[in-house]
């Protein structure tokens, strides 16, 4: 079972959210987001345990409570759906200023 944590303080590495998880049970992973250009916390992250009974049980017992000075939310994590694209704007149209002006004159 993949589970969502968020609300982590800063200071949270991988190894503190595995550790903080395998109270409850075996963990598969632990893993804390970051950003891709600065390395620092995006303060969220992922615990995957294979036990659908201990992940239940951590996310019941750990959901709301304080962790490093912060009351963290503990879920079910979702399956991640691909975002619809945006429309983009076309600048070839009559009014976008793109385009062919090879039948504009210069004099």
């Amino acid at each position: 079972m993949n589970i969502f944590v968020s609300n982590l303080s800063y200071r949270i590495s991988n190894d503190d959210l595995k550790s903080l998880f395998e109270e409850y049970g075996a963990v598969k992973s632990a893993s804390v987001i970051t950003d891709k250009f600065s390395g620092r916390s995006r303060g969220f992250g992922f615990v995957e345990m294979d036990n659908e009974e201990e992940a239940n049980k951590a996310i019941e017992e750990l959901n709301q409570a304080d962790y490093d000075g912060k009351t963290i939310q503990v879920s079910v994590a979702k399956p991640r759906t691909d975002k619809p694209q945006t429309k983009r704007r076309s600048f070839d149209g009559p009014r976008g200023g793109g385009g062919d002006r090879s039948n504009f004159r210069r004099d």
